[in-house]
């Protein structure tokens, strides 16, 4: 899989004697938007912790291309709100940024002008879109984001996950996310993976809405939301595939 950017074979993760993944084969290329969605406790955040070398495997392996460079917006960030901060000495930590990277990256997350702006004083929508400036300095081969709408309505996670893939097409890079918001993220993806503790079902978007061990974890009405985001492009998507050797177990 030579276009790989980052993979696992027979992933496990454990936390003490709690095993958490278990055999999770997984692999993101280069230009892919992957998502990856799964009930409370199915083990996405520890997949993630994993990934970025958080977490070291009981079993099985992650390989990552050389050079590898990696943006990490993660679930959330707290900030004493009493604490002066402006947006441009935020993005300078912990090294310093010029200014003109620092706007640089806050256009490209769609929120250029916030420099001189406190971070107690920004709007939920526009802290995330910092975060993601922040990893964006990282000219990163991959972007990775734990829940970056967590907190946001229905159209602020639409607009978020539209600059995704506007940044998807002007930087050539791959975006994986983990998301609860099935309703837009699926749309936004080129493929969907499935977890609950391992692989249950992957592919596009619409393969994956209805897959029998998709619809048995998050009920058989959400294959309709998925109309509440139209999602274009001018790719070609791989072939449909969905993995139906490992049933899915609704329990952790």
């Amino acid at each position: 899989m030579s276009a790989a950017l980052l993979s696992t074979e027979g992933l496990s993760v454990g936390y003490g004697a709690t095993r958490v993944l278990e055999h999770v084969d997984f692999h993101i290329d280069r230009g892919e938007i992957v998502t990856v969605v799964g009930p409370n406790g199915s083990g996405k955040s520890t997949l993630l912790r994993a990934l970025i070398g958080g977490l070291a495997p009981d079993a099985g392996r992650v390989r990552r291309a050389p050079g590898l460079r990696i943006g990490y917006v993660p679930q959330k960030l707290v900030l004493d709100p009493t604490l002066p901060m402006t947006v441009a000495r935020f993005l300078s930590l912990p090294r310093r940024v010029a200014p003109a990277a620092t706007r640089a990256a806050l256009e490209q997350a769609g929120v250029p002008g916030l420099e001189r702006r406190q971070m107690a004083a920004l709007s939920g929508g526009q802290f995330q879109r910092v975060l993601l400036a922040r990893a964006l300095l990282e000219d990163p081969d991959l972007l990775i984001l734990d829940e970056p709408t967590s907190g946001l309505d229905q159209p602020g996670a639409a607009a978020f996950y539209r600059r995704i893939e506007t940044l998807r097409a002007e930087t050539g890079c791959a975006v994986l996310m983990v998301s609860h918001d099935l309703h837009v993220v699926m749309a936004a993806s080129d493929r969907v993976v499935c977890l609950n503790g391992h692989v249950c079902c992957e592919g596009t978007p619409q393969v994956v809405a209805a897959a029998p061990d998709y619809r048995a974890l998050f009920g058989e009405g959400t294959a309709g939301t998925l109309a509440l985001y139209q999602h274009h492009h001018d790719h070609r998507h791989e072939p449909e595939t969905i993995d139906e050797a490992a049933p899915c177990s609704t329990t952790s």
